[in-house]
This record gives structure tokens, C-alpha cells and sequence, in this order.
């Protein structure tokens, strides 16, 4: 009879040859020296890191949940992705360092593959935004009750200043994301489907991403193309709606390399726009050369936020902001990941520096029963240099484009 107990809690399986990571292996060498420097300043002796960003940041592995939990464990030595039995190899192909896989025949596998690696650490650093009470409980109890330490906001001010080799990722996914454009431009006709139209500019999008990065995962690039009243929020999702003339529209192309993701927003118009409507679109147009003229090093992101808010309300348009003016990339996605210290809003003090890449996007909605009603959003990319910023966004915006 087959001795249950006796099955592996955890194991290693290297399946294959170490596949291309989207970044240099010295890429990663430099980011694990930078934690490890956080580490040590602040005594803290392992880091479990259990977000897909972050994850995906250090070891060039994102992992699908699927409802099993996984980890990457830094030690001054080390750096081991945890991942589930169900994946195979794949985690350790995509791994920079090592991996080992936990089984699921009891409960407590993935614990106890942890704490094989960390032993008693005495303290710990974790995601104090991303790992749960129960999670945390479970790890106290497994890895003999460590003092616990979050390290999520230095780990993000790390993230916020990107490398050259991240700057060049993300200048390949802005141009993929004017590809997506260009697409869905040429799919807008009156009587098709947003859904026809979104997916004509992902499949551009995934094609050229194919083309482009063979050695890459290909997985998550999505467009929201919305039109009519379905414009009034930036992330509603498509519908089947179909497009009919005078219809304010909305294309976003969201490109996902390796998990990085870029943008492109703009607002468009099936037909010409009444007086009312080419009016807002134009201040709102006018708001976004302004927010691009304003990304700069020593320039706070409430200072930016400031001078556009006081645009809007010279024009009598401030009720009608509908979010933020923009926001960094790198390692997000619509379901992880966020570098809420780099945001322009009000309450963001960050001071912008040379290597961040910031998005300026203002956006307008107008209430239906209010002439232009709809909702008004430009979308750049800006590479923040020595003294200025490059916008790295190629799509045109605006009435002289834009009107389909």
C-alpha cells in the first residue's frame, strides 16, 4: 500500500534550459544589490516578497495565482521563487536564480518550503500591502514568530526609477501601444461593435509583440474601446455597443511585455463634434500640453496637479476632473502592481527625478443631458531626463486627427 506520508512537501525541477528573461542577468544583479542594501540598513535578514510585481521585479518570473500562493524569498545570498507544483518547470525556466516547486497533498507545503530556505530568521520583511492578516499569521507561525518588518514602500521607491534597460522596454511598448492605435483608428466605422474594434487593436498589438520579443511570455495585452455613454469612466470595460455617427470615442491600448505595461488613451469623434463637444475636447487638449510642459525634474507631483487643477478651474471645468493627471510604469498591470508614490495628485509630494517615466493624462466627463456630454481623456508617455522630459508617444491627438 502507497505510504502517503511519505510524498515530497517540496522539490526542485530544473525541466529544461533557463529561458531568455526580458532583462540582463547583470539587470538583475543590480536590482538584488539595491534590496539587499535595504536589508541591511535596516536588519533584516530575509525578504518574502508574495506580489506579482514584485516577484516579477527581482526574479523575471510572474506567476498565475489560480488561487495557490506563491513567493520569492531574498536572502543576503540568495533569491528562490516558490512556486506551485501545477506549473511544472516554467517558474525555474523564467527564474534569474533558483526555484523550488511545493506539493499540495497537505496543507502547509508552501510554508514549509519557505522556511526551509529562510530557517528562523528572527526578522522578516514582507508586502505590508499585498500579503493578507491570515497569510501573515501563517507565516509567524511557520518560520518561529520573526518580528515582521514592511518593506513594500522602500521596494517601491526603488521601482520609481527605472534603468536604461527598463527605459528601453517601455519605449518598445509605447510604440506597440501606437501599432494598437493605428489599428483600431482604421477598425472605426458606424454600425461595428466596440468589441470588433478593441479586438482589431490587440491583435495588432500581439502580433508586433510576437514579432518584436519571440523570447517573450505572450500574455495580457488588452484594449478598452468605448463609445457614447460608455466613455464617461476610464476603465469601463467593452460592450457590444454598436458605433453610430456623432458617437464620442474612446480608444486605450494597453501593451504587456513581460510585464510591463504601457498606454496609449485618446479621444475621438465618429463624425464631427458639435460646438459644445469640440469645446471641451479642446480645453482638455489644452490641459494635456500644459501637463506635458510641466514634467521636469525638482517638480513635485502636487505641483503639477496644482497648475492643471487651476486651469480647469479658470475655465470652469474643475467639477468635472474625473482622476488623477497620471501615474509611473514599470511592473503594473489592470490586476498588479502600482507605484502609488508616483502619482499626480494632490497628495502626492514625490519630487520628480531623472529615470521615472510618468504618464500625463487628464480626463473630463461630462454628465449625459449636458451639451459635449461624454468623457474627454488624452494619454502620453514622459521619460523624466537630466533637465526636461521626452514624450515617447507617437499617436497624434486631438480634433485635427482624430475625427473619424
Amino acid at each position: 500500500m502507497l505510504d502517503l506520508t511519505k510524498r515530497p512537501e517540496f522539490f526542485n525541477l530544473e525541466n529544461g534550459q533557463k529561458a531568455p528573461l526580458p532583462f540582463s542577468k547583470r539587470e538583475y544583479q543590480n536590482r538584488l544589490s539595491q534590496l539587499r542594501e535595504v536589508m541591511n540598513r535596516n536588519d533584516v535578514p530575509v525578504v518574502v516578497f508574495t506580489s506579482m510585481h514584485n516577484i516579477a521585479y527581482y526574479s523575471g518570473f510572474l506567476y498565475c495565482s489560480f488561487g495557490r500562493p506563491y513567493a520569492l524569498v531574498i536572502t543576503a545570498d540568495r533569491c528562490v521563487t516558490v512556486s506551485a507544483n501545477i506549473d511544472g518547470g516554467q517558474p525555474w525556466r523564467r527564474s534569474v536564480e533558483e526555484n523550488v516547486i511545493y506539493t499540495d497533498w497537505q496543507r502547509g507545503n508552501y510554508w514549509r518550503a519557505i522556511s526551509d530556505i529562510t530557517g528562523n530568521p528572527g526578522r522578516v520583511g514582507i508586502e505590508g500591502d499585498h500579503l493578507t492578516l491570515a497569510m501573515q499569521t501563517q507565516l509567524i507561525e511557520a518560520l518561529g514568530s520573526p518580528q515582521i518588518m514592511d518593506v513594500a514602500a522602500d521596494v517601491m521607491s526603488l521601482r520609481m526609477v527605472k534603468s536604461s534597460e527598463e527605459i528601453e522596454l517601455i519605449r518598445e511598448g509605447a510604440r506597440v501601444a501606437d501599432v494598437g492605435g493605428e489599428a483600431i483608428r482604421d477598425a472605426i466605422r458606424e454600425g461595428t461593435r466596440e468589441i470588433d474594434v478593441a479586438m482589431a487593436g490587440r491583435n495588432a498589438m500581439e502580433l508586433e509583440i510576437a514579432r518584436s520579443f519571440p523570447d517573450s511570455e505572450l500574455r495580457d495585452n488588452w484594449v478598452w474601446f468605448q463609445s457614447g455613454l460608455n466613455t464617461d469612466g476610464a476603465h469601463n470595460p467593452v460592450t457590444c455597443r454598436q458605433l453610430q455617427q456623432g458617437d464620442i470615442l474612446s480608444l486605450n491600448t494597453f501593451p504587456m511585455i513581460s510585464a510591463y505595461y504601457t498606454a496609449l488613451e485618446r479621444t475621438l469623434f465618429l463624425g464631427q463634434p458639435d460646438s459644445a463637444s469640440l469645446e471641451l475636447w479642446k480645453a482638455n487638449v489644452a490641459a494635456h500640453e500644459l501637463g506635458i510642459s510641466l514634467i521636469k525634474p525638482g517638480v513635485s507631483c502636487a505641483e503639477i496637479c496644482a497648475e492643471i487643477n487651476r486651469f480647469f478651474a479658470e475655465r470652469g471645468l474643475l467639477q468635472y476632473r474625473s482622476f488623477g493627471y497620471g501615474h509611473s510604469f514599470g511592473v503594473l498591470s489592470h490586476y498588479y502592481g502600482r507605484e502609488a508614490g508616483l502619482e499626480l495628485r494632490e497628495d502626492i509630494d514625490t519630487v520628480l527625478e531623472p529615470g521615472m517615466v510618468v504618464s500625463m493624462e487628464p480626463m473630463l466627463t461630462i454628465p449625459e443631458g449636458t451639451p459635449g456630454a461624454g468623457g474627454y481623456r488624452e494619454h502620453d508617455i514622459l521619460i523624466v531626463g537630466e533637465s526636461d522630459s521626452e514624450n515617447i508617444t507617437g499617436f497624434p491627438y486631438g480634433p485635427e486627427h482624430n475625427i473619424i
